[in-house]
């Protein structure tokens, strides 16, 4: 709609084909998450990431960071392959720069996996 000013952005990435890139993929991808926070200049305020062995949940991980700003999130579902990543920014914090360190990171470290969808919305939508 004309005349939306958004006060946030939300980027989803969604991949197919992951595997593993070390045994405790779900710490690798935390540490990694807040790595690339760091470089992109925003300021983390907690971080934690939780691993599921297929008993209770499906075989995979959670793993997020909160920044002073919002989130950036990985949801796994090692078993099948499947990785979603949010990264949700407001304020002067750019998502773009998470988003292109952590499509750089997988296409260095995990062989197979492929994006298969992209998707940029605003967020707090001012009328």
């Amino acid at each position: 709609m004309s005349g939306e000013v958004g006060r946030g952005v939300h980027i989803f990435l969604d991949y197919v084909n992951y595997t593993a890139p070390e045994k405790n993929d779900g710490n690798w991808m935390l540490e990694k998450l807040r790595e690339i926070v760091k470089k992109a200049g925003i300021r983390e305020v907690h971080s934690h990431v939780e691993e599921f062995d297929g008993t209770k949940s499906p075989t995979g991980y959670a793993a997020v960071v909160l920044i002073d700003e919002s989130h950036v999130t990985a949801h796994c579902y090692s078993d099948i392959g499947l990785l979603a990543i949010d990264v949700f920014t407001c304020g002067n914090n750019d998502p773009q720069l998470v988003v292109n360190g952590l499509k750089n990171l997988f296409s260095k470290s995990i062989k197979e996996i492929r994006l298969v969808r992209e998707q940029q919305i605003d967020r707090f939508i001012d009328r």
